[in-house]
């Protein structure tokens, strides 16, 4: 009922049209739009961003408002002059077009050639489909259409556009019909320059990823027809000028290549006069979900002439945890989400004290470093960036939401979390039947896929900056610098061997194996070999490091609470392997390509054992175990299960390969 309310209404106006002079509706339609700038706040917004989005700094930024202005009254002038014209006959609406160019479309219909239209939405672009029979009659003409959403102006719509023999084809009812009329001989129009959702080729427009239809290149290669742009500029008033653009060959280039080359002369177009298109269209939209491009059906498609580097950027924001450890299982997330459209870039908003990790993750381009301030302290940090397009929010807090809602950013993405679900506007479900134990890092790659990321299982953590094991085992750590090795065979290596040693876990005491037990093991190994140890750790470990220290004598370096992160990644880089509790260096460790033995006890291993290979993990499983409590209640006995011998036997097991090889 509602429908034919507004089909009543859209007659009425019609008929009101009708009666007024070409000319004064012009200027009527430019008032209407005059006004639909002044109330259409939001539409004002999105051609303000789309015109930044193609034009960027060439034009200021008074250019661009004035743009916008100029750009609704145009519309409004064209939307109004349309409606008239639809009822005019064609030797009058000929008498208001000036054509440039056409003999091209003459020159391959008449040679027997089909010819696929590529049209946009420049200027009066209705009037290239109505005048069509004016020009080329002597062949059957047609164009491909969507329905509008009411069905009462759909079908008035269709009549008009059909008065004069063109033939309608709607998109819904496949491509057989339009493919029949081509390889007759006839010509069909096809508008191209609207989002295509996620049947389109993601090719560049303006420079930036848009996904667009295939469909002119497609029949146009299915029906060897010529493919021709066609453009409808404002003239002046109540009158227009439609230039054809010499002809695209699709023997030459593939569907991937058509398309791309139909957006760039559209671009071309539209740079001529750019207050004739439809910037109110959202051309550049982030698709729902999968705004990461790695799974879709046609894929991206870049110019040889086009590099990567030169794309403007797909702006996200990813919000990192604030615990070292889980930072680091959320790496494999981070390369997934970078490798999922090639014009990314990754900004990762992390506590300053985390900031030295993100430095060796290549794929990321930048780095906003928290500060222990107010909300209102991040989000002037994040509006210091760029505009960010989508935020991708790892940890489950209401605060880490709340800094990417308020700095509005349009997508916002994560799981549900604490009471935060409002402030997301596209929410990563959970498994609905539960599984075995997943790793951390499987939930943070959950979120990557549900962006669209391929994902890849079994990550490797180690970044592509990190030293290979290989060389790590040809070089060795004396007096502060890597030396080689001394000559083989030789009885005291001219060396110490640098292994790490972790003892404490930040979590809590239920974590970490015993003190005098690291101690012991330590003394064994040195006594096996020139191995030295260094002691890693915060202040709150000092009574462990002590102990292990007074054990070992000048066979320790103890550096608890003695390094920022950043002297840690330089300091664990030099050593040979790493033995630790169930903690954030462990996690480090494994992202340098370190390996690790790591003991296990109230935590459980499936969920956050150290990626990557070449690791042991040592733990006996004991009826209250995983307890995941920071203080053990009973008798600490999954720790203690864990014996001096099988923790020496591990550090051999990795060392004693090593050694041959290196002797080798």
């Amino acid at each position: 009922m509602l429908d034919y309310f507004v089909y009543l209404l859209y007659r009425a106006g019609f008929a009101l049209i009708r009666i007024l002079p070409l000319r004064t509706l012009f200027a009527l339609g430019r008032t209407v739009g005059f006004c639909a700038w002044v109330l259409l706040g939001r539409y004002r917004r999105l051609a303000l961003q789309n015109i930044g989005i193609a034009f960027g700094s060439r034009k200021s930024s008074r250019e661009r408002r004035r743009l916008v202005r100029r750009n609704f009254q145009r519309l409004g002038a064209n939307l109004v002059c349309g409606l008239k014209l639809a009822a005019m006959p064609l030797e009058r609406i000929a008498e208001r077009v000036e054509t440039e160019n056409f003999e091209l479309v003459h020159r391959q219909l008449r040679a027997g050639r089909p010819v696929v239209l590529l049209l946009s939405h420049l200027g009066n672009w209705e009037l290239c489909s109505q005048i069509l029979p004016r020009w080329i009659g002597y062949v059957r003409n047609s164009t491909v259409y969507q329905r509008l959403g009411n069905r009462f102006i759909d079908q008035h719509v269709q009549k008009l556009r059909g008065r004069a023999g063109v033939e309608m084809f709607d998109r819904s009812e496949g491509f057989q019909k339009p493919i029949q009329l081509l390889r007759g001989g006839g010509a069909t129009g096809i508008l191209n320059d609207q989002h295509a959702g996620d049947q389109g080729v993601w090719a560049p427009f303006f420079g930036k990823l848009a996904s667009t239809s295939p469909l002119p290149a497609l029949l146009a290669k299915r029906t060897d027809a010529a493919l021709i742009a066609m453009a409808c500029y404002t003239n002046g008033p109540a009158h227009w000028r439609i230039v054809v653009e010499p002809a695209l060959d699709p023997r030459d280039d593939s569907v991937q290549a058509l398309t791309a080359k139909a957006n760039e002369l559209i671009a071309g177009q539209i740079r001529r006069a750019p207050e004739d298109w439809f910037w109110v269209h959202n051309r550049w939209k982030t698709p729902r979900p999968n705004f990461l491009l790695a799974r879709y059906k046609r894929g991206v498609y870049l110019p040889s002439e086009i590099p990567r580097e030169n794309l403007k950027p797909f702006r996200i924001l990813i919000r990192t945890s604030n615990w070292l450890g889980d930072s680091i299982m959320s790496i494999p997330a981070v390369r997934s989400i970078r490798a999922g459209r090639p014009d990314a870039h990754l900004t990762v908003l992390t506590p300053e004290k985390l900031a030295p990790i993100w430095n060796l993750i290549p794929e990321v381009n930048d780095i906003i470093c928290l500060t222990p301030k107010s909300l209102p302290a991040t989000v002037r940090l994040i509006r210091q960036k760029s505009r960010f397009d989508v935020a991708i929010i790892f940890p489950n807090s209401l605060r880490a939401a709340l800094e990417a809602w308020v700095s509005a950013i349009p997508r916002r993405v994560g799981y549900r979390g604490h009471r935060r679900s409002w402030l997301l506007n596209q929410i990563v479900r959970e498994p609905r039947t539960p599984g075995p134990p997943q790793h951390q890092s499987g939930r943070y790659l959950r979120i990557a896929q549900d962006c669209g990321a391929a994902v890849v299982e079994n990550v490797d953590l180690v970044g592509r900056d990190s030293e290979s094991l290989h060389e790590r085992d040809s070089r060795v750590h004396h007096g502060g610098e890597l030396r080689p090795n001394g000559p083989a065979g030789s009885a005291s290596p001219p060396y110490q061997l640098k292994l790490g040693l972790c003892s404490g876990a930040e979590y809590g005491a239920a974590k970490r194996w015993l003190p005098e037990r690291f101690a012991e093991v330590s003394a064994l190994i040195a006594a096996q070999s020139s191995a030295q140890w260094v002691v890693f750790g915060t202040k709150d470990d000092a009574a462990a490091g002590e102990t292990i220290a007074a054990v070992l004598g000048d066979r320790c370096i103890n550096r608890i609470g003695q390094t920022t992160l950043e002297q840690l990644i330089h300091e664990l880089r030099a050593c040979r392997l790493l033995l630790t509790n169930d903690t954030g260096t462990m996690h480090l460790a494994a992202l340098l390509g370190v390996p690790v033995v790591a003991i296990f006890g109230s935590t459980e291993p499936r969920l956050t054992a150290p990626l990557g290979k070449g690791h042991i993990i040592l733990r006996h499983h004991v009826e209250c175990s995983p307890c995941f409590l920071r203080e053990c209640p009973i008798d600490f006995r999954c720790m203690k299960a864990v014996s001096v011998q099988e923790v020496c036997d591990a550090i051999m097991s990795i060392l004693q390969p090593a050694a041959r090889k290196t002797r080798r």
